[in-house]
């Protein structure tokens, strides 16, 4: 019986680019990894028996700055924020709270129904529900 030894690097932490390159080769090819991915948008997406139900955090911004489209099983988020008006005589030590624009572009882990799809955005959290589309289920096909 042989005894393996790992080398760790304690420093793996702090570079992340490098820990990166690292689980790409250490995981298999194709695994989790979506065909699509495009953005700086944090999202969580989870799926119930009927929709997936995806959300972002959208703080600040107004529903009418939003936009949502899916097309060809790829969900794209985008909105903007605009930067407040300042007073003239106002001076910053810091400025931290971010205006512009963010979006996301994510491939959809199964087909959906587009046109059933329901959106809310409540408490800086934009909800989205999208119902599953039949078509994804599994079909039979007899052999002749």
């Amino acid at each position: 019986m042989s005894t393996q030894i790992i080398r760790r690097d304690p420093f793996e932490m702090f570079s992340p680019v490098e820990g990166l390159i690292n689980r790409l080769f250490q995981e298999p090819f194709g695994m989790n990894v979506p065909a699509i991915e495009e953005g700086a948008l944090a999202l969580d997406i989870s799926e119930t028996d009927e929709a997936l139900v995806i959300r972002a955090s959208l703080p600040g911004v107004r529903k009418e700055d939003v936009n949502i489209e899916v097309h060809e099983g790829v969900l794209t988020i985008s909105a903007t924020r605009e930067q407040e008006t300042e007073e003239q005589n106002e001076k910053f030590y810091r400025r931290e709270r971010r205006t512009g624009a963010v979006s996301r572009r994510v491939a959809l882990p199964s087909m959906v129904a587009d046109n059933l799809a329901d959106a809310e955005l409540k408490d800086g959290v934009l909800t989205l529900r999208l119902p599953k589309s039949k078509k994804d289920s599994p079909k039979k096909i007899s052999v002749k």
